[in-house]
């Protein structure tokens, strides 16, 4: 499998894609992560009645306690304080799913701020070095199986543009059947240059 191209130029530019392609995600993810923190602070007014509604809780209850031993009285002055303690409880409860409902906000915001930029770039990048790698293994096979370069000479007048063509003869296709070997070296060098491939020895000679 060939990661990289042969072509010195062509694999730096691959290095600076697979660089920013690092730095894109990094930059997201600090995006998302600034996107989360500052959704969260929405969550401190849930914090805040949930610390009051532990705080009424301990107040009733205690002072529930401290009349529950008065004489003659029972448990008729503590049990409006201990009913009143579950109020807070409820207040408590209340504040606490507030931090829930704020907590998953932020996280569906944070992920989607990430995931959209990121899956945009990343496809594209994915897609075209999974398809430098296969054509480029491909064509590496052939190379290295026999020297000769027929067949990307054909495949250059197939696919390379015209002009780039004209470059090399003027009759590309009638020298190519011809046999002309250096026609058909300059044709193949192009096809492998434009695939990030290094020619085999003699023909780069």
């Amino acid at each position: 499998m060939k990661v990289y191209s042969d072509i010195p130029a062509r694999r730096v530019s691959q290095l600076v894609a697979d660089i920013g392609v690092v730095l894109w995600v990094v930059l997201w993810v600090r995006v998302a992560q600034r996107v989360h923190d500052a959704t969260m602070a929405l969550a401190e007014p849930g914090r805040e009645l949930a610390g009051a509604g532990v705080s009424f809780r301990g107040t009733m209850t205690s002072a529930g306690n401290g009349v529950d031993d008065l004489p003659l009285l029972e448990d008729r002055v503590a049990t409006p304080f201990r009913s009143a303690a579950g109020v807070g409880s409820e207040i408590e409860q209340a504040g606490n799913n507030l931090v829930t409902a704020v907590e998953r906000v932020a996280l569906l915001l944070a992920v989607t701020t990430a995931l959209v930029p990121i899956l945009i770039v990343g496809l594209f990048w994915l897609v075209q070095r999974l398809r430098f790698i296969r054509r480029a293994g491909a064509a590496q096979r052939f190379i290295d199986a026999a020297p000769d370069l027929d067949l990307f000479a054909l495949r250059a007048m197939a696919n390379q543009p015209m002009p780039r063509l004209a470059k090399i003869s003027d009759d590309p296709a009638g020298a190519w059947r011809r046999g002309e070997s250096d026609v058909i070296n300059a044709l193949a060098l192009l096809e492998l240059a434009e695939i990030g491939l290094r020619p085999p020895p003699m023909a780069a000679a």
